[in-house]
């Protein structure tokens, strides 16, 4: 059976994570989101899989290739041009992307499912493609209830009694909310639906192909399963997915390398005399990391391969991804640091390099810069450091 993943967006709402990986490749504890995707679909015989791809295009296909490590098959359609020698990403939406592929050749000849590449997902799409046919769709959107009071931050999808679907709402207020129904980006297609996206245009699913199917009064339909959706499109989302998945409410997902404490989760190789750290799972340390006397660590917290946490230095319920360098006496709370960019839970973004605060966080591979005094005190009560 076929099946697309949407792959193709510049992840603007997960920068700077973006600014150097593309989306479906945002590791969840070291294992990208995609791949998890890609199992998935394997499993209910989903096993042709074509990949729209255009920001940082090539890291995706570099890493999955042909499918053929992942037990499946793998296709991709760039969406972009080359400007001056380099590749340049022109998106041209979810439905264009869909639609390109089909006017290359009709490659989709029968029920599929499309994804979208920046989710977790325990889904059963045998089931709702039985529900599918079994209505007569020619398209259906999986959706999930939330709480009332979580509708503002999703696309509601309004159904009668039969689950056909009447209207959308873009993020209601609350009180405006007609359901609490939304949007999990998972859709069923038939071949037919390829009618209503039109050629060599940018065209989006959910902004035009829908309404669009609304108001031609297609057989179109919503159907609200009950599985674990744990979307990473934004840094608030991915820290807290990290979370998630430490404190073991995330369904599949193991947490990686062998637990050397309660709660306590190492790498290959990790260097730290674990008589003299203090650290409260759950935490996961990645290989070749060195931990120096005197840091604490409190978790939820992932530390990334081949980073450098110095001595004295507290790490409490953040995210650290590899090579990064935390200097003596640092302190990080509710942090993620990303190379140059340390970033708070609710994604405010600090430069350390452009701050001047490369002394306090670096690049572990590089030589350690000079720490002005003058600079101390005021920089470090920024990130939290004692300053001493």
């Amino acid at each position: 059976m076929k099946a697309m993943i949407l792959a193709a967006g510049k992840g603007t709402r997960i920068r700077p994570i973006t600014f150097t990986i593309p989306k479906p490749l945002i590791p969840i504890l070291q294992k990208p989101v995609m791949e998890f995707l890609v199992e998935l679909l394997r499993q209910h015989g989903f096993d042709q899989i074509m990949v729209n791809v255009s920001h940082l295009a090539d890291e995706i296909e570099n890493y999955f290739r042909d499918g053929q490590r992942f037990g499946v098959q793998i296709g991709y359609s760039f969406e972009g041009r080359i400007i001056e020698g380099k590749l340049v990403g022109e998106a041209i939406g979810s439905a264009g992307g869909m639609k390109r592929i089909q006017d290359f050749s009709p490659f989709f000849d029968d029920t599929f499912v499309v994804l979208c590449g920046d989710a977790l997902i325990d889904l059963d799409l045998t089931a709702v493609v039985k529900w599918h046919k079994a209505k007569g769709a020619i398209a259906t959107i999986v959706m999930k209830t939330v709480s009332k009071e979580e509708v503002s931050a999703y696309g509601v999808v309004v159904t009668d009694e039969t689950g056909r679907i009447k209207a959308f709402q873009e993020k209601p207020k609350v009180e405006e909310a007609l359901s609490t129904d939304i949007n999990t980006g998972i859709y069923i297609f038939e071949p037919e639906v390829f009618n209503y996206i039109p050629s060599g245009v940018e065209y989006d699913i959910g902004s035009q192909l829908f309404p669009k199917l609304v108001e031609m009064n297609a057989p179109f339909y919503g159907v609200a399963m009950d599985f674990q959706w744990v979307d990473i499109g934004k840094v608030p989302d991915y820290w807290q997915a990290i979370r998630s998945v430490l404190l073991g409410e995330v369904k599949n997902v193991d947490i990686p390398g062998h637990e050397v404490a309660p709660g306590v989760y190492a790498g290959l190789n990790v260097a730290v005399n674990w008589d003299k750290v203090d650290i409260t799972g759950p935490v996961y340390i990645g290989a070749m990391t060195r931990i120096e006397d005197g840091a604490k660590i409190i978790g939820p917290t992932m530390i990334g391969p081949n980073c450098w946490v110095c001595n004295g230095a507290t790490v409490d319920n953040s995210i650290i991804f590899e090579y990064s360098r935390l200097g003596p006496g640092v302190r990080l709370v509710d942090k993620l640091v990303f190379g140059r960019y340390c970033v708070d839970k609710t994604g405010a973004v600090i430069d350390v390099q452009a701050a001047a605060l490369d002394w306090l966080i670096t690049d572990a591979r590089q030589d350690l810069p000079a720490q002005p005094p003058q600079e101390r005190q005021a920089i470090a009560e920024l990130l939290g450091h004692d300053g001493g």
